[in-house]
C-alpha cells in the first residue's frame, strides 16, 4: 500500500459513505482536519483504499489484488473492513482478533447532570493543553484523533469539568467529525467517577454538536458496560452492531516464504 498525498484525496471520498454514523466518519474527519493518513494499492485508479486515524482504519475495495506484505502499513490497528477482506488480513498479520462494536445516535432527551459547587463546566481552550497532558497516559488516546492535546484543546470540539485549580476532572470531545455525525468520546479521572461529571460534559458537547447541525453518535465495545450505560443516560440509542478487527504485527518474511512454498 502506498501513502497518498493530500492532492489525491478529494477523488477518494466516494469510497466511504458520507453522512453515516460509525467508522465511515473517519475518512471525513481525516479530510476535514488533516490528522490521519490515506493509503491505496496505487495512486491512480486504486482498487483498494484505506484511511487511518488514531489507530482506527477503514479499508475498502477488492482484496484479491493484495499480497500479504501490502497491508503491512496497517499493523497494530483496528480495522473496519467487509468480510471479503478476512482472508487477506489473516494472511498479512500474526494476530487477527474480532471486536464486537455498537453504534448509537442521540435520539432522546438526556438525564440532567448538575455540576457540583466549585467545579466549572466549559469548552476547552488552547490554554487547557497542559491540563489535558496532566491526565496522563491513560487518557492519551482521547486527543489522538486531533493530533495531540494541543489539537484537541484548540479544536473547539471538547468540553471539560475543571476544579478550582484548573485540573480536568472529566472531558468529552468529538473524536471523529463527520459531515452529519460527530462521534463522542469521554474520559473521567479515576478519583472523580460516579459523580455524573462525564454526563455533564457529554450533554454540553452534544448541545454544541446539535448547534452545528450534526447528530451526536457513540461507538463502543459491546463489553463496555459503563460506556453503554453512559450513552443511554445521555439520550443515545442503539442503531446497529458491527465487528472490527484488531491486528498485530505483519507476518514475518520467513513465514510468507513458507506459505508460498508449501
Amino acid at each position: 500500500m502506498l501513502e497518498l498525498s493530500p492532492d489525491h484525496l478529494p477523488a477518494l471520498t466516494r469510497w466511504f459513505p458520507a453522512g453515516t454514523p460509525g467508522p465511515a466518519a473517519i475518512g471525513e474527519h481525516v479530510l476535514a482536519t488533516g490528522v490521519g493518513r490515506w493509503w491505496a494499492d496505487r495512486p491512480v485508479r486504486p482498487r483498494v483504499v484505506a484511511t487511518s486515524c488514531a489507530g482506527y482504519v477503514v479499508l475498502r475495495g477488492t482484496p484479491d489484488v493484495l499480497a500479504p506484505e501490502d497491508l503491512a502499513p496497517l499493523a497494530g490497528s483496528r480495522i473496519d473492513a467487509p468480510e471479503r477482506f478476512l482472508p487477506a488480513l489473516g494472511a498479512a498479520f500474526e494476530r487477527l482478533t474480532p471486536w464486537e462494536r455498537m453504534i448509537w445516535t442521540r435520539q432522546t432527551e438526556p438525564q440532567p447532570a448538575a455540576v457540583p459547587f466549585g467545579i466549572t463546566l466549559r469548552r476547552l481552550e488552547p490554554a487547557d493543553t497542559d491540563a489535558l497532558e496532566d491526565l496522563g497516559p491513560d487518557a492519551s488516546w482521547l486527543s489522538a484523533s486531533w493530533g495531540g492535546p494541543l489539537g484537541l484543546a484548540a479544536s473547539g470540539h471538547g468540553w471539560a469539568a475543571l476544579s478550582r485549580k484548573g485540573l480536568i476532572l472529566a472531558v468529552a470531545c468529538t473524536y471523529f467529525r463527520g459531515s452529519s455525525h460527530e462521534d463522542v468520546a469521554v474520559f473521567t479521572a479515576p478519583d472523580h467517577r460516579r459523580h455524573r461529571l462525564a454526563l455533564a460534559c457529554v450533554n454540553a458537547l452534544c448541545e454544541d454538536i446539535s448547534a452545528r447541525n450534526r447528530t451526536p453518535s457513540w461507538n463502543c465495545s459491546v463489553l463496555n458496560r459503563a460506556g453503554r450505560l453512559l450513552a443511554w443516560t445521555a439520550g443515545f440509542r442503539l442503531v446497529r452492531e458491527y465487528v472490527h478487527y484488531a491486528v498485530g504485527s505483519p507476518v514475518s518474511r520467513d513465514r510468507l516464504t513458507f506459505r508460498a512454498g508449501r
